[in-house]
């Protein structure tokens, strides 16, 4: 998800993430979403990007601990509230 457009400079990314339906996310998606933010770093201002982690079947124990600030974690509880 990007960020609103200011004239001359590149939108922002304010958001990474990814979706599996039938596997249990954990700590190697994240730590892939954070490789694509230093990646994207070199080109764009993303301290103000969340990452995001889509999950039909879940989260491993070590994703849900690095929760919080700048890590959102949904379910389908939370993709259908």
């Amino acid at each position: 998800m990007l960020g609103p457009a200011v004239p001359g400079e590149p939108r922002p990314p304010i958001s990474l993430g990814e979706a599996k339906w039938d596997d249990t996310m954990d700590a190697r998606h994240l730590a892939r979403l954070r490789r694509a933010g230093d990646l994207l770093a070199a080109s764009f201002d993303t301290i103000q990007a969340v990452l995001a982690c889509y999950a039909g079947a879940g989260f491993g124990a070590e994703l849900r601990a690095a929760a919080g600030p700048g890590v959102l974690l949904a379910d389908l509880a939370a993709i259908y509230a």
